[in-house]
């Protein structure tokens, strides 16, 4: 007799990454979206959720005097699936949960890969403010849908991606980069010499700068001096900003 396949859970939040002697008030949420894939109905990936940890803890470690919270997305299934955009409405109930738990706080959608993506798509709900999306998978514009910027209108946006990236082409970025800095001119991107889709080689300086977008978008930060000049530059210098060696050193000296 043939197994049932399980359902698939519903999306849900992760724990709330925090650390000892932060404010009990939250005034401010990231939420981490993990990778995932083009097409799959399967149960989300514990190895995805588990990537996203190391950089919660930091997020909410350099914001606890924010009162800022972390959480990492677990979505309903691990693939995109063509227009039902399953991680996007994942990642839009996650905003709408958070909405219900904390109240009217900012909120920035921080994606990874395919959660890069749902950052993007998702990035126009009215509690958003602040979108980061890290090596995102997106749409050949040329032959595919174009992905949509126009609700990114009134939000910050940063993108980050590995020039070696071999599995998310870095050139697809630059061009979602370039129509979504017509749209909302508070959009920059950054690049990550020689780095591939993990950001694994420089992995101090994207926490660095993940740690200075997210607290500069949410609470009203100074933003380090390459953030507020990629910002503020017309393209496509603010849309190939190179992230250099010792970012986050650098910052604390």
């Amino acid at each position: 007799m043939a197994q049932r396949a399980l359902p698939l859970p519903a999306a849900r939040l992760g724990r709330a990454v925090r650390t000892a002697g932060a404010p009990t008030a939250v005034s401010g949420v990231v939420l981490l979206l993990p990778d995932g894939e083009a097409d799959s109905h399967r149960r989300p990936s514990p190895l995805s959720y588990a990537l996203q940890l190391p950089l919660a803890r930091t997020l909410a470690r350099a914001g606890q005097e924010d009162g800022l919270a972390a959480h990492v997305v677990r979505y309903s299934c691990r693939g995109w699936n063509a227009t039902d955009a399953q991680l996007a409405a994942d990642a839009r109930w996650a905003v709408d949960e958070v909405v219900r738990r904390y109240g009217d706080i900012p909120v920035c959608l921080a994606g990874h890969g395919m959660g890069g993506r749902a950052a993007l798509r998702a990035g126009g709900h009215d509690a958003v403010g602040s979108v980061l999306a890290m090596a995102p998978w997106l749409p050949d514009s040329s032959t595919d849908e174009p992905e949509p910027v126009k609700h990114l209108l009134g939000r910050q946006v940063l993108l980050v991606h590995g020039t070696n990236d071999a599995r998310t082409d870095p050139e697809l970025s630059f061009r979602l980069a370039e129509r979504a800095k017509k749209a909302n001119r508070d959009t920059c991107r950054f690049e990550v010499h020689s780095d591939g889709h993990g950001l694994r080689q420089h992995r101090a300086e994207v926490a660095a700068l993940a740690t200075d977008f997210v607290r500069g978008s949410l609470f009203g930060r100074a933003y380090a001096r390459p953030v507020a000049d990629a910002l503020a530059a017309p393209p496509p210098l603010g849309l190939r900003m190179p992230l250099a060696a010792g970012f986050g050193r650098s910052l604390r000296d």
